[in-house]
């Protein structure tokens, strides 16, 4: 079941019954990846983990008004980045903080290393690409590749146009295959060297 379909059924079974089995599985779908952008923002564990734990409180005060949400993970990661935006504010820091300074940390990459048979070496090349991406570069490929979102769901979750979108995914993907490249071609000439 693709996920924003799963999270459309745990909203509708705790909305409907207040499902408390519901809510908590719903919690362990959602609360690492909106806790990892709510401190892509704030740039602190403790506070991200506050406004991560009001989200959850204010999904099960409203419950009854989630069962009919289009696109709910959009939701919830808008009401993350509001909420984290609205608690900088009330910090007096900085109040305009643009999504390229956000502090993104990326746990996994979205390739499975199973699935791709690849060494530990070109994996960890691979992650050091992705972290070497430019910061709103960075954040776009890890909200759609490791969280999921759609292009025009991350254009309107950071105020961008779709264009921008593809065209931060087109440079990322570009580079991470620019390193795969350059991997597989070395990895050739090593086996053709043992060969010799």
């Amino acid at each position: 079941m693709p996920e924003n379909e799963q999270i459309k059924r745990l909203l509708s079974l705790i909305a409907l019954n207040d499902d408390q089995g519901a809510y908590k599985e719903l919690f362990m779908l959602l609360h690492p990846r909106l806790k990892q952008f709510a401190y892509s923002i704030l740039k602190s564990n403790e506070e991200a983990e506050e406004i991560v734990s009001d989200v959850f409180v204010k999904i099960w005060e409203k419950r009854t008004q989630f069962s009919h949400i289009e696109s709910p993970r959009l939701y919830f990661y808008t009401i993350t980045k509001n909420l984290s935006l609205t608690r900088i504010t009330k910090l007096k820091r900085q109040v305009n903080i643009a999504p390229e300074d956000w502090l993104v940390q990326l746990d996994s990459i979205y390739f499975d290393p199973e699935q791709l048979i690849i060494t530990e070496e070109i994996l960890r090349q691979i992650r050091q690409a992705v972290n070497d991406l430019p910061p709103r570069c960075r954040l776009i490929f890890k909200l759609i590749k490791d969280d999921g979102l759609k292009y025009k769901e991350v254009a309107e979750l950071l105020h961008l146009s779709i264009k921008t979108v593809e065209a931060q995914m087109a440079i990322a993907l570009r580079r991470i295959g620019k390193c795969m490249q350059l991997d597989i071609r070395r990895s050739h000439q090593v086996e053709n060297q043992k060969k010799s």
